[in-house]
């Protein structure tokens, strides 16, 4: 069986509604203004950009400003280090790690990642988290030029690591991304928290 995990909100802590309120206070004073600021900055196709590896972070940052007439400097910042506050999931990382002394008992048992991550933001979860060093392999967004919902980048996980789509079960916080993995005849645990996940995968045995 093949379990391929997302990473932000499933393994890593995304809350960027508080990013943005911590960025430009000024700006969101109540929880829904932030809410509405960060969809406008993270939600749009500059962003979608950013994250399929075609546009670069100043590029990103620049063209955000200009949309939403937002200070430079502070949106910089805010974008330039989110590699570094993005926090793992301990919960999470802690079924990872179970998963990951059953594997080396199971031998048809693997473990994968497909998120939708700029380039600098993978290079550093790379350097800073070991536990990524238990998984089998995973894709990017960022180094392959695709993202989430995109059927192609599912395709090329399949292809890269020869996966059975039919013995492949994927993990996202979003529905939208396990739809498109079901279509390609995956399986798919919609995330909403850990101890659900933990719930849904004794369905499959783990």
């Amino acid at each position: 069986m093949n379990l391929v995990f997302d990473f932000g909100v499933v393994l890593f802590n995304w809350q960027p509604a508080q990013l943005v309120a911590s960025t430009f206070p000024e700006l969101t004073p109540t929880a829904e203004e932030a809410r509405h600021l960060a969809h406008a900055i993270f939600g749009h196709e500059d962003w979608h950009s950013f994250d399929r590896g075609t546009v670069e972070i100043d590029d990103v940052v620049q063209r955000t400003s200009l949309r939403l007439n937002l200070p430079h400097a502070p949106l910089h910042g805010l974008v330039s280090h989110i590699g570094e506050r993005l926090t793992p999931v301990e919960e999470t990382v802690s079924v990872l790690n179970r998963l990951t002394h059953r594997r080396s008992q199971q031998d048809d048992l693997r473990l994968y990642f497909l998120s939708n991550m700029p380039m600098p933001y993978a290079r550093v979860l790379e350097q800073r988290h070991a536990f990524l060093k238990n998984f089998d392999g995973g894709i990017f967004s960022g180094d392959v030029k695709l993202i989430k919902p995109d059927p192609a980048i599912y395709e090329l996980l399949e292809s890269r690591y020869v996966l059975d789509p039919g013995r492949t079960l994927f993990i996202d916080d979003l529905k939208s991304n396990v739809e498109a993995a079901k279509k390609r005849g995956w399986q798919g645990i919609h995330f909403e928290s850990t101890a659900q996940m933990e719930s849904d995968l004794k369905s499959y045995d783990f």
